[in-house]
C-alpha cells in the first residue's frame, strides 16, 4: 500500500469571494490585534539548511508554533481574534481600535454580560479558546471527541474550562456543542469550521491564522516557491492559501494539503472532481489528533479549491517519520520540536523527496533543485508522553 494517496487540483474554479477574507489589510489587523498581548512574540522560522542538501531543495523553512503564547500551538490566534472580533461588534467598536487590554477591562466585560464561550475540539483549539476565556474571566465550555488523551484534557482543565470528553468524535462534537450553546444565554460558539447561519465566526478564526501567515512571509525572505501545509476541517490550510494568494497574487507558491489518511475529507473531496464536498465518519483514528477531522469547513474549502496544487493523504507513518527528523537535524540545522498534528507537512515533503514510490509526484509537484519550501508545524509536544513515546521508544502511536 502506498504511504501517500495524491489527488492534483482538478476541480472547477468558484467565483472565488473568500479568498478576500485573507486580504494582507486584514491579516495586518489581525497582527496588530495580536501585539497587544503581552505575551506575543514572533515565532522562530527554522531554516535547515542542511536538511534542504540532504532533499535536494534550495531551501526549506519550518515555521515553528511551539513557542505561540506560551501555549505550544498556533490555535490561540484564532479563537482570540474571533473573541475580539464578537466583542468589538458587540461594543459598537471598530476591530481596529481593539486592544487586549481593552478587551479584559471592566467596562468592555459590563457590555458582554456574564459570557459563555463553547467549542468543540480535538486539543489545540479548545486550548485557545479555554486560555483566551480564562485570560478575560469568562465561562468556557469544551467537548472532545472519544480518544482524546488525559494530556490533552489536562491542558484545557488547567485553563478553568469546563471540559468533557464524548462518546463521538470531532465532528459530532461541533453538533453538540452547537445545539448546548441554543439552551445557554449570553453564549457564542467558537468554532474553527463553518455551516450554514454560521460563518462570520469561523471567517474571522481563519482571519487570526493571517499573523502565522505573515510572520512565516516576512520571515521567509524570498517568495516561497511551494507551501506544504496540514488539514484538520482545513480553517489553517485556507488561510494560508488565500493569504498567499493574496499577498503574491502574479506568482503564489504551490499549495500541498495533507492530511491523514483515516480522515481526509479534502482529499476525498477532491477525489469528486466537481467540487461537492465528502464526508469522512467513524472513528477517524489517526496519530494526528488535531487532523482527525471528517467534514470540510466550507469556506476554506472554496478558498482551497481554488488556490490548492494538490490534496494528499498520508498514512500515519509518514508524519512519525517528520517529527523525528525534525526532532535530530543533520548538524548545524536547528531542532524544531513538532508534534503528531505539527510534522504532517514536513513528513510528506521529506517522504515525497526521498522515496522512489514518490517519484512521479515529486515530478507533478515540480519539486527540486530550485524549490523554495515553507512547512507549518503548527504544535509542539502537546502530548508530552506520546511525543517521548514516538521520539525516544520508537512507538508509532
Amino acid at each position: 500500500m502506498k504511504k501517500i494517496l495524491a489527488e492534483m487540483n482538478r476541480l472547477p474554479e468558484t467565483e472565488d469571494r473568500y479568498t478576500e477574507l485573507m486580504n494582507v489589510e486584514t491579516a495586518a489587523v489581525a497582527e496588530q490585534y495580536h501585539r497587544s498581548f503581552p505575551q506575543y512574540n514572533v515565532t522562530p522560522l527554522a531554516d535547515l539548511k542542511r536538511m534542504a542538501e540532504y532533499l535536494g531543495l534550495e531551501c526549506v523553512k519550518v515555521k515553528d508554533e511551539s513557542y505561540r503564547f506560551g501555549l505550544n500551538a498556533f490555535k490561540v490566534l484564532g479563537g482570540s481574534f474571533a473573541v475580539a472580533n464578537f466583542a468589538a461588534g458587540k461594543a459598537g467598536m471598530d476591530i481596529r481600535d481593539m486592544t487586549f487590554e481593552r478587551l479584559r477591562s471592566e467596562e468592555m466585560k459590563a457590555k458582554l454580560g456574564g459570557l459563555t464561550l463553547l467549542s468543540a475540539t480535538d486539543g489545540n483549539h479548545g486550548r485557545g479558546v479555554a486560555w483566551t476565556a480564562n485570560q478575560l474571566g469568562y465561562r468556557c465550555i469544551i467537548k472532545m471527541p472519544a480518544g482524546t488523551t488525559d494530556a490533552r484534557l489536562e491542558n484545557i482543565r488547567r485553563e478553568q474550562a469546563e471540559v468533557t470528553i464524548e462518546n463521538a468524535n470531532y465532528d459530532d462534537c461541533v453538533r453538540m456543542v452547537a445545539a448546548l450553546a441554543e439552551t445557554i444565554g449570553n453564549s457564542v460558539v467558537v468554532q474553527d469550521t463553518a455551516w450554514a447561519g454560521y460563518e462570520e465566526i469561523p471567517a474571522w478564526i481563519m482571519q487570526g491564522y493571517a499573523t502565522m501567515a505573515k510572520e512565516a512571509a516576512e520571515q521567509f525572505g524570498a517568495v516561497p516557491t511551494h507551501i506544504f501545509v496540514q488539514a484538520g476541517v482545513g480553517s489553517m490550510a485556507g488561510a494560508v492559501a488565500g493569504y498567499f494568494a493574496r499577498r503574491y497574487p502574479e506568482d503564489p507558491p504551490k499549495v500541498i494539503v495533507v492530511e491523514p489518511v483515516r480522515a481526509a475529507c479534502h482529499y476525498e473531496s477532491a477525489l469528486r472532481g466537481d467540487g461537492s464536498t465528502a464526508a469522512v465518519g467513524g472513528t477517524l483514528e489517526t496519530i494526528s489528533a488535531g487532523l482527525a477531522c471528517g467534514e470540510v469547513n466550507p469556506i476554506s474549502w472554496d478558498i482551497l479549491r481554488n488556490h490548492a496544487a494538490a490534496f494528499l493523504a498520508l498514512e500515519d507513518d509518514v508524519t512519525v517519520r517528520g517529527m523525528r527528523m525534525l526532532s535530530a537535524p543533520l548538524k548545524g540545522d536547528p531542532q524544531v520540536v513538532s508534534g503528531e498534528s505539527g510534522a504532517a507537512g514536513f513528513g510528506a515533503l521529506a517522504a515525497i523527496m526521498l522515496d522512489e514510490e514518490n517519484r512521479e509526484l515529486r515530478e507533478a509537484l515540480q519539486l527540486g533543485p530550485d524549490s523554495r519550501v515553507l512547512c507549518f508545524s503548527t504544535e509542539g509536544d502537546t502530548d508530552p508522553e506520546r511525543y517521548r513515546n514516538i521520539i525516544w521508544n520508537g512507538l508509532e502511536k
